[in-house]
């Protein structure tokens, strides 16, 4: 008897990719979730897992766009496109809620393609997990417990790697400096809790007030930096004002007679580090010797 071939045929109202993908699926069995399982282990970075990950889906239905949502925000594929509809899936193991998988696809998952995502969600979930817990093992090690902004620590890593661009590319940056005009006198008056709380309300400010290619971080204390990826002291300027006006529209800060000041510089790439820091700082003591509540440039 001849071999009968079958090719393959995508129905347009489902995306589905019938028979042969099925068949492979159930034919490679083990060893097809075993190849990918392999791949999967090789990284603990989460946007390259769902990469790796949505290359298998793909064998399965077209997506366009593939997100994992988790404690931790909002991670995605390369070129993950969300124009089409979403479908949600919980990933969990063992009572463990490890977030949810958005797949984006023009076409609704038929039932069967479901059942295939279960199986290739199996492969997914201790991977994905691995990448977790390293990643939040990761956030400890750079992020302040309190407000969750980038530490001290992580602040001279990302300062030489900016001096470092600066220079080879000649991409001028600037750092300022803040702190909290009237704070010791919250937590000497109203008492630590109240200062932890001005103190999430202002990091919550510079966050809002800064942009996405710009860096804050808490150094401890009432101390803050921000690393401004922009060569032109206007942009400083604006940013200052920004924060400082939307200190003045806080009632929380209001209540406290909390303000700020604020010293900033521009780097070039003949700077260190050290001269860097100690310029700002310069800047942040002349606004304090000014009467406070107001920036200044060196």
């Amino acid at each position: 008897m001849e071999n009968v071939h079958i090719l393959t045929q995508r129905l347009p109202t489902r995306g589905d990719y019938l028979p042969f993908n099925s068949e492979q699926y159930s034919t490679q069995g083990g060893e097809h979730y075993a190849r990918l399982v392999d791949k999967l282990q090789t990284t603990l970075n989460i946007e390259e897992l769902l990469t790796i990950y949505a290359e298998h889906v793909a064998r399965i239905s077209k997506i366009s766009g593939l997100q994992f949502h988790c404690s931790l925000g909002v991670f995605q594929m390369k070129d993950s496109d969300s124009q089409f509809p979403a479908s949600t899936f919980d990933l969990e193991l063992e009572k463990e809620h490890l977030g949810q998988l958005v797949y984006f696809s023009e076409f609704p998952f038929s039932e069967a393609i479901k059942a295939k995502l279960s199986k290739l969600h199996a492969c997914l979930i201790y991977p994905m997990r691995n990448a977790l817990m390293y990643n939040r093992v990761l956030q400890l090690a750079t992020k302040d417990s309190l407000t969750g902004l980038y530490n001290r620590s992580q602040f001279a890593d990302n300062l030489e790697e900016k001096l470092e661009r600066c220079r080879r590319q000649h991409r001028n940056f600037s750092l300022m400096l803040l702190d909290l005009d009237n704070f010791k006198q919250v937590n000497d008056v109203h008492g630590h809790k109240a200062g932890d709380e001005v103190l999430v309300e202002f990091s919550r400010i510079l966050q809002t007030s800064t942009r996405a290619t710009d860096s804050v971080f808490r150094f401890g204390g009432d101390e803050f930096a921000i690393l401004i990826d922009d060569p032109a002291f206007t942009t400083n300027k604006v940013i200052a004002e920004r924060i400082m006006e939307a200190v003045r529209k806080s009632s929380m800060l209001a209540k406290y007679t909390v303000t700020t000041s604020i010293g900033f510089t521009l780097a070039s790439s003949h700077d260190t580090a050290d001269n860097i820091f100690a310029r700002s700082d310069s800047g942040l003591y002349r606004a304090k010797a000014a009467g406070r509540n107001c920036a200044r440039a060196v």
